[in-house]
């Protein structure tokens, strides 16, 4: 496998529409906007999770590395790994014999997460694909594992990205979806209001110069599926067993699903 591959496909016009953050747009416009906004954040896309999430984002990645049941000599797809996070920790855990795979479609955050990971000295068992979530460019029951961490709600068809996890997914393996979701509480969800609208576009356009974009992110999570419509459309997709977990109030979910 190549270092960095491109998974080129073929565009479609279409009249359909999408949403773009509370913006409508036409379905092929949305993967260029949102490639905008992240070749926009790219190299600050860490400081910001930890200056915005408190570092609990960290804690949030370890549970779903927990749940992930990954062994020594499996094969793990980190999907939308951006600056690989979770392909870091999955790489000790596979060893020499296994693979990890980090995909992403925006080739900035891709290049972020290799440079990182080269620097902290993992080298030999992770490979670096970008790659259109809905069109992946991997043989049927090829993984063990796939992790896809804050990104499913940037994907323009999810249905159609769910249908192409589980086809790349090894019989036996399984899926974890990190995402924000749906608060559980009332006086939670105002709260997070405030700060998603109010506080974190100016935190985004002091630190990065764009509050545009993470403006777009916090807009993004609202539009997202809740938990029980995600874990739904995990089911049409074909997973078995589905469950989730809510974490911090419910402000960020696990999904997981099995493939039999």
């Amino acid at each position: 496998m190549t270092d960095i591959s491109v998974q080129s496909t073929t565009e479609v016009e279409s009249s359909e529409t999408t949403h773009f953050g509370f913006s409508t747009v036409s379905t092929d416009q949305k993967a260029e906007k949102v490639a905008e906004v992240f070749h926009s954040v790219a190299t600050k896309y860490d400081i910001m999770n930890d200056l915005l999430s408190g570092g609990i984002h960290r804690l949030w990645k370890r549970f779903t590395i927990d749940c992930s049941g990954a062994r020594p000599g499996q094969k793990v797809l980190d999907l939308g790994g951006g600056t690989g996070d979770l392909a870091a920790k999955f790489s000790r855990i596979v060893g020499d014999k296994g693979e990890v795979v980090l995909a992403d479609i925006n080739n900035s955050m891709l290049n972020v997460g290799r440079d990182k990971l080269r620097d902290s000295g993992i080298v030999g068992n992770v490979h670096y694909v970008q790659a259109n979530a809905e069109e992946l460019p991997f043989p049927d029951d090829h993984f063990d594992v796939i992790t896809i961490s804050f990104c499913l709600r940037n994907v323009t068809d999810k249905d159609k990205a769910l249908r192409s996890m589980f086809r790349v997914l090894k019989p036996g393996g399984r899926l974890l979806v990190l995402e924000f979701s749906k608060p559980l509480l009332a006086p939670l969800s105002k709260i997070y209001d405030a700060y998603s609208f109010h506080l974190l576009p100016k935190i985004g356009e002091l630190v990065v110069n764009d509050g545009d974009s993470y403006r777009y992110l916090a807009e993004s999570i609202r539009m997202h599926p809740d938990q029980d419509t995600l874990e739904g459309m995990m089911q049409e997709a074909g997973f078995e067993q589905t469950k989730y977990y809510n974490l911090t109030g419910g402000i960020v979910a696990l999904h997981r699903g099995y493939k039999f």
